[in-house]
């Protein structure tokens, strides 16, 4: 009894180590606001997460033009709880715990793991609106990652360390055959760091990960607004033309609507992209950011900086080809995300019930025995929730 008395406890640590180690996108984005979260585990549970506020600069007068202080936030809800059931018998229990890990609690950590990441990667990728890259052909150099880097840096993202680069097997392999000198064994090599981790460069650390997010091009990918005037926070446009309705994560560009620096308001030499959110259909287009023509807020412009006033029968624009998919890869800093896991209650009835937190990430392990077939029924659970704080600081490489 002594093993099993024991296996309780360790087999939850060995979880979590194991978790540790197989996350590669969960490790490196925000988490710091746990403490607060675990707070109030229930389901649907929310936290309020405030953003910056952003301010127009006063030019030329020393008379006084009072703004008001605009607070928003983001609400972050935990309404997810993932888990992986198992049953072992007596004569496993008695297993020493190096044997019992790689045959049981590896391959259910690799499950539970795999499967959190690739939801979140697919859920926040879709939330990006900025894409770089030539579409059907992976990177052999560094200038798409230069031009994702670019992204970043104009939209204010910190250059802090805090960046990083997830991409799949293929398009690592191509970068480590062209960028051979940039790939070396040296001093930026972090042994044991995480699993998928490859060296830092173009201000990032590399990743390998096999979960990246596929963008499903629809069937159409040009159209028209519908004699529709773009007005102040415009989340919905009425469109034309379309023959397909736009599938969420698609992104695409509107004629005449110009990027512009967060601050300045100066405009930049490119299009502004948008995301397409779920609901959008052949007439009605849904997508983020809002637009907000002028004010603190202010996001797009004119090629010249101006407030913008484009075509009311301007060109919607689609990034890609018409049925076609393209995995996206990301680069991004680690506030563009969250993830947030609660801490599950300990059931008063549960004998054989613990939990443990490790760097931001809350684990369960419940066992209970079965006494007519000598098994001992264990589940492993996470509760947890994730949003995109910043999609203006990460930026898609597509394939």
């Amino acid at each position: 009894m002594s093993n099993t008395n024991l296996t309780n406890d360790i087999l939850l640590r060995e979880a979590m180590r194991l978790a540790h180690e197989k996350i590669s996108f969960l490790g490196t984005i925000d988490r710091q606001f746990d403490a607060s979260y675990n707070g109030n585990p229930k389901h649907g549970a929310s936290l309020r997460i405030a953003e910056p506020v952003q301010y127009v600069r006063r030019q030329g007068s020393r008379v006084m033009d009072v703004q008001d202080s605009l607070q928003t936030a983001i609400t972050l809800t935990a309404g997810t709880q993932d888990g992986v059931d198992m049953r072992f018998n007596s004569a496993e229990l008695a297993l020493d715990i190096e044997e019992f890990s790689k045959t049981y609690i590896e391959p259910a950590i690799n499950t539970l793991i795999s499967g959190i990441e690739g939801d979140v990667i697919a859920a926040v990728t879709k939330n990006v609106y900025q894409l770089v890259g030539t579409h059907g052909t992976p990177p052999t150099d560094l200038a798409a990652l230069g031009a994702a880097r670019a992204k970043l840096n104009q939209q204010l993202a910190p250059k802090d360390g805090n960046r990083y680069i997830q991409l799949d097997s293929v398009t690592m392999g191509g970068l480590v055959n062209g960028l051979k000198g940039g790939f070396e064994d040296s001093a930026q090599i972090k042994e044991a760091f995480r699993e998928g981790f490859y060296k830092r460069t173009a201000m990032a650390d590399f990743y390998e990960n096999e979960k990246m997010w596929t963008m499903p091009n629809s069937a159409d990918v040009a159209g028209t607004l519908d004699t529709y005037t773009v007005v102040e926070g415009d989340e919905d446009l009425t469109v034309t033309g379309l023959s397909a309705a736009p599938v969420a994560g698609m992104i695409f560009t509107i004629a005449g609507v110009y990027d512009c620096h967060p601050e300045t308001k100066a405009a930049y030499s490119h299009l502004k992209q948008f995301t397409a959110v779920t609901g959008s259909t052949t007439t009605n287009l849904l997508f983020s950011p809002a637009i907000r023509i002028s004010g603190a807020r202010k996001n797009v412009a004119t090629s010249t900086g101006g407030d913008i006033a484009p075509s009311t029968t301007a060109a919607i624009t689609f990034s890609g080809s018409a049925s076609t998919n393209y995995l996206q890869n990301l680069m991004y800093h680690k506030d563009a995300f969250t993830f947030v896991t609660a801490n599950l209650p300990l059931m008063d009835d549960a004998h054989k019930c613990v939990r443990r937190v490790q760097e931001g990430i809350s684990m369960r392990l419940w066992q209970a025995s079965d006494i007519r077939n000598d098994e001992m029924l264990t589940r492993l659970d996470i509760l947890y929730g994730y949003k995109t704080m910043r999609p203006q600081w990460a930026c898609r490489i597509t394939n």
